[in-house]
């Protein structure tokens, strides 16, 4: 039979509802950061569907009746097709542990399996490779035992600054990586700027960008969508240990801190995720305390900064000093932090 692949109308909500009810009999849901889904029918009917994300691969399901039909080569060629078209050369796809061999068939090497996902990627760079050129760009001494610390920091808080402080006085080396997917209010190389002078007095601290491998699309998304579906305890599981396995491996992390997280779920359960991974793979995890103001209840967080810039505006910056560094004051004084309070008054994500 001749297979026809089509490309899914994703402004259809019906056609988008009837791919989510066919991937829901895989235990597999249509997540919301979806921008490109494939689907093959048979009498007008679902048998077999593959949607990206960017440079994810996700959602790939195949009616069950139909394996070794060509199905699959048909799926993955046309979503490849897809992704050269938009200049993507290197890919990654989430997936069930049971379709890796299908894949690994494909050209796609696993990157890390847990029980209920594996990650592998496709194209010329692997992780190997980013952290070689990291280890280089960033003169980063492998012999030295290091802890290491992992930010968002959408702005850079004083209690983003109070983690690093500690982190250097408790330890010889601290890298410091700043989550790199550009999906925060606050864009990523303002965000990076911000921490690397923020803490230019600290000689032992260095700070990276964290690439594709820490806290990304490809290895945690709902951390971006801020969801807590089923799958949630699933991803944060493989970015520990994708952490585990590769980052404290090639860089000599012995020691993880986090900061205390009593608020968001997401990252709670990251953290618990973190502290299990790590310790199995002989990593030691510190917890350190919010950083607070005056009261137990007066904590500060990026999140209460930008509420607080989205109910008063520019207004706000009257009274943020208690909350966030001359650094981070000062770059929402600028041309580029004036947009971006534009877009903290204008938007409802959570991030």
């Amino acid at each position: 039979m001749n297979y026809i692949v089509e490309k899914l109308h994703l402004t259809n909500a019906e056609e988008v509802n009837e791919v989510r009810s066919f991937l829901a009999a895989f235990q597999l849901d249509y997540e919301k950061d979806i921008d490109y889904t494939v689907v093959i029918r048979d009498s007008n009917k679902i048998i077999a569907t593959c949607s990206k994300a960017k440079d994810v691969l996700k959602g790939f399901a195949v009616d069950n009746s139909l394996h070794g039909e060509g199905i699959t080569n048909l799926l993955i060629k046309a979503i490849q097709d897809r992704l050269f078209q938009e200049g993507i050369f290197h890919s990654f796809i989430f997936t069930k542990p049971a379709y890796e061999t299908t894949f690994k068939s494909f050209g796609y090497k696993v990157i890390a399996s847990v029980e209920e996902v594996t990650l592998l990627e496709y194209g010329f760079n692997d992780i190997h490779k980013s952290l070689a050129t990291m280890k280089n760009l960033y003169n980063i001494d492998t012999t030295t035992p290091k802890t290491a610390l992992v930010m968002n920091c959408n702005p850079f808080t004083l209690g983003h600054r109070y983690l690093i402080e500690q982190a250097s006085l408790k330890s010889e080396e601290v890298l410091i990586f700043i989550v790199e997917e550009d999906k925060s209010l606050f864009p990523f190389i303002d965000r990076y700027h911000m921490v690397k002078d923020g803490v230019a007095d600290l000689k032992n601290v260095t700070v990276i960008p964290g690439g594709k491998y820490i806290i990304s699309s490809a290895t945690f998304p709902a951390y971006f969508l801020r969801e807590e579906t089923k799958v949630l305890s699933a991803y944060t599981k493989l970015d520990a240990t994708v952490f585990s396995e590769y980052f404290c491996k090639q860089f000599n992390i012995t020691k993880r801190m986090l900061g205390e997280e009593p608020y968001c779920p997401v990252t709670r359960n990251y953290n618990e995720s973190l502290v299990n991974v790590l310790e199995n793979h002989g990593v030691e995890v510190e917890i350190i305390p919010r950083k607070r103001i005056s009261t137990p209840e007066n904590y500060i967080s990026a999140s209460k900064v930008r509420n607080l810039i989205k109910k008063e505006g520019r207004e706000a910056l009257e009274h943020l000093s208690d909350f966030i560094p001359a650094v981070t004051l000062n770059y929402l004084r600028s041309e580029e932090g004036k947009e971006v309070i534009k877009k903290i008054i204008n938007s409802n994500t959570p991030h």
